[in-house]
């Protein structure tokens, strides 16, 4: 589990660290802002077309092979990107490790519920959730950082040696733990995945920078979501389908996907817009904006395991329900905020925002997956990771262009100083969220624990 987690957290750390230099990337490789964002569009990009394969690669090659190949692709991609003499091929660095990322992220959630009987999978969960959480909440923090003491290169070097840790403590202790099947790779449903998926996160990803009512950004939503849909038809119709739909028979796992969307859709946009509004609103540097943020995610790292033992020992209802009350409150404080909104009141609701957030992540996947048979497994950990993956690709651009509409519209149409229209801009985008967080209050009530009978 360690080799698993620390290549994981070095994945999502890699997520949201180099965000904070695009900037810098911008003008140290000469290219236009839409450009160097495709260093944040490409990494989602790729784990929404990769991570929905990993269900049948996970029955196909062993627990060592899939391993060693996602710390691999992670290593090469983190060298790749540190020695990148253009941008192409820092680009390139970026979507391989993206690749190792999406190759991670199942492996360690399917290891996890075949080594762990399930009253100590909330534990184990909580360890994850630590890890998902924490990677792309420090990730800010320790680029601001180093990006004021060092080069934009050492985003990628300092995370080397715990990749090289990661891959030999691996090769020593992991033993093969998942069910091998001859089970063959569906080329049409392959295809119908990449271009559904990879449509819709980047018509999505684009929609920023185009326009919603673009051209590029609504055909692209409307091939995807049509190539979904008959990948869907096709994978109900075979024998032995790439990703096996029947899990959506089960009502806790239909529950826990809605629950699991909406949070990584508030979670992966409230981790943009709040340190836009700190930057622009309260005109903070880049890593005081990171330090503010850094107890909240402290706090939650601490926390973490000992919320996956409650779980195991109170059930789901126990702790998730208080933690979307808990999520709910900090939007309702966040959607009040101005441009003299004192440091220490984010810094409490932030606090707030990610002890809920905590309570609600690990726990929700950990009884979303309980509700299903072992067989399911796979397919269930590749159905909710690409669910997840697309809500916070989704989320992003949703809240960014929220954000920026009422910007535009304050400054052309009244007095607004900048750094109001900034504050109006992220307050509607935390109402917003507030919704979607009161939504996750209502469905949370609907929980149980699933039946032992299940597994």
């Amino acid at each position: 589990m360690a080799a698993l987690l620390v290549a994981g957290f070095v994945g999502l750390f890699s997520e949201t660290a180099l965000n904070i230099a695009l900037g810098d990337l911008s003008q140290i490789f000469g290219v236009n802002a839409t450009t160097v964002q495709w260093l944040a569009t490409g990494y989602f990009l790729t784990l929404g077309i990769l991570v929905p394969v990993s269900g049948i690669l996970m029955q196909k090659f062993t627990t060592r092979q899939m391993f060693i190949t996602s710390v691999v692709l992670l290593l090469g991609g983190t060298i790749i990107a540190a020695l990148a003499p253009v941008f192409s091929v820092l680009l390139i660095g970026r979507i391989i490790q993206a690749a190792g990322l999406a190759i991670n992220l199942p492996l360690t959630q399917n290891v996890i519920f075949t080594i762990f009987p399930p009253n100590k999978r909330g534990a184990a969960m909580g360890v994850m959730g630590l890890v998902m959480l924490a990677g792309p909440a420090l990730g800010p923090t320790i680029a601001g950082l180093i990006l004021d003491t060092l080069s934009w290169e050492w985003i990628f070097w300092v995370t080397t040696p715990f990749l090289l840790f990661s891959l030999i403590f691996g090769i020593v202790y992991l033993p093969n733990v998942n069910e091998i099947r001859k089970v063959s790779i569906d080329a049409l449903s392959v295809i119908l995945s990449t271009i559904g998926f990879g449509g819709v996160v980047y018509g999505v990803s684009m929609a920023g920078e185009s326009g919603w009512t673009s051209a590029t950004v609504m055909g692209s939503i409307i091939i995807g979501l049509l190539a979904i849909v008959l990948f869907a038809v096709r994978q109900m119709k075979m024998e032995n389908p790439m990703l096996n739909l029947r899990a959506f028979r089960y009502p806790l796992f239909v529950l826990g996907v809605f629950m699991s969307f909406i949070t990584f859709f508030n979670m992966l946009s409230m981790l943009v817009i709040l340190p836009m509004y700190m930057q622009m609103a309260l005109l903070m540097a880049a890593f005081a904006t990171g330090l503010v943020l850094l107890p909240g995610s402290l706090l939650n790292c601490i926390l973490a395991p000992f919320i996956g033992r409650f779980f195991d020992k109170y059930g789901p209802r126990v702790i998730i329900t208080p933690g979307t009350i808990l999520v709910a409150i900090g939007y309702v404080l966040y959607a009040q905020f101005g441009t003299a909104t004192p440091v220490w009141l984010i810094v409490v609701t932030f606090i707030i925002m990610m002890l809920g957030v905590g309570a609600v992540l690990a726990s929700v996947q950990t009884n979303t997956l309980n509700s299903l048979p072992k067989r399911l497994y796979p397919d269930g950990i590749a159905i909710t990771q690409t669910i997840q993956q697309v809500a916070g690709a989704i989320g992003i651009a949703v809240m960014v262009s929220l954000m920026a509409a009422r910007q535009g519209s304050l400054l052309a149409t009244t007095s607004a100083a900048p750094a109001e229209a900034a504050a109006s801009g992220s307050s509607l985008v935390f109402t917003v969220s507030l919704i979607f967080a009161i939504i996750n209050v209502v469905l949370s009530l609907f929980l149980k624990k699933p039946s032992a009978t299940i597994n």
